[in-house]
């Protein structure tokens, strides 16, 4: 924590207001799913369909070349976001006509999801529970496939009512084939643009000025630019990767700073206190 006596201060001032003054604005990817487990990478949305179900060899591989050239980009704290934009554009663009060219069959993404090691991560019951019981909205801003990441959330027991998805959207002919994208590209560093272009989910929300927000980049940041009077705001930064070479801006840009933690006990405990009316 960059600044420990403020996040105190936001914590029990959030408690005071309580649930129904609370909102939840969560990244998925390697935020709310795991970034590792027993040292070994666990799959974005992305990669999950990285599965003879649905992709063939040939396309495995360009897309495993394109992530081998833009994800160093992506977390490159030598470059500014400027720069990235055009890359991380040019690297979403390509993998998307690379699935369409794939064909892929909408009835094969529950089998490929099971097959896979995707995981949430450990504690992840307990945060959607929490926020379902408390009647807290879970808004989900993703760059990865939300067809995808709502099949995990599924297969995991807890898509509650609470839960919205803003997300890359598969679009399926009439036999339920890929055939293109739906609306516009979500990428690691244009949520700002999601967020404002989604205005409506937020107004909805308007009446919860406090926010509670997850991510892993420093993207995600501005995935709270739609919510219109924000009173209170915690953010909390999944450190997953590059750590020494990314700490110094993640410490200066997210309140708390978790450092290759695969669970969700720092999230949980605030929410826990948040939502836990003060003793008389």
């Amino acid at each position: 924590m960059r600044d420990r006596s403020r996040v105190e201060e936001t914590i029990q001032a959030m408690q005071r207001a309580g649930p129904d003054a609370l909102q939840v604005i969560s990244d998925f990817d390697m935020t709310l799913s795991r970034f590792a487990h027993n040292g070994k990478r666990c799959p974005t949305t992305h990669n999950i369909l990285d599965n003879d179900l649905l992709i063939n060899d040939a396309c495995k591989k360009m897309i495993r070349q394109l992530l081998n050239t833009y994800y160093p980009i992506e977390i490159d704290a030598t470059r500014t976001v400027e720069e990235k934009l055009p890359h991380m554009v040019e690297w979403w663009t390509s993998v998307h006509e690379l699935l369409i060219q794939q064909k892929i069959r909408r009835d094969l993404l529950a089998q490929a999801v099971k097959q896979s090691s995707a995981m949430l991560r450990e504690g992840y019951k307990v945060f959607f529970d929490r926020l379902q019981e408390q009647q807290v909205p879970l808004l989900i801003f993703s760059a990865g496939l939300g067809d995808i990441l709502e099949e995990v959330i599924r297969q995991n027991h807890v898509f509650h009512p609470n839960v919205h998805v803003i997300s890359n959207y598969m679009d399926f002919d009439q036999s339920g084939v890929l055939r293109a994208f739906k609306g516009q590209l979500i990428h690691t560093f244009n949520k700002r643009e999601g967020a404002l272009l989604h205005a409506a989910h937020f107004r909805e929300l308007q009446e919860r000025p406090n926010v509670l927000l997850l991510g892993d980049s420093l993207g995600d940041l501005t995935m709270a630019d739609g919510v219109a009077h924000t009173q209170h705001a915690l953010t909390i930064g999944f450190l997953n990767d590059q750590v020494e070479e990314r700490k110094e801006s993640f410490v200066n840009s997210y309140d708390i700073v978790l450092v290759k933690d695969e669970t969700m006990d720092v999230p949980n405990a605030i929410l826990n206190y948040i939502t836990t009316a003060p003793a008389k």
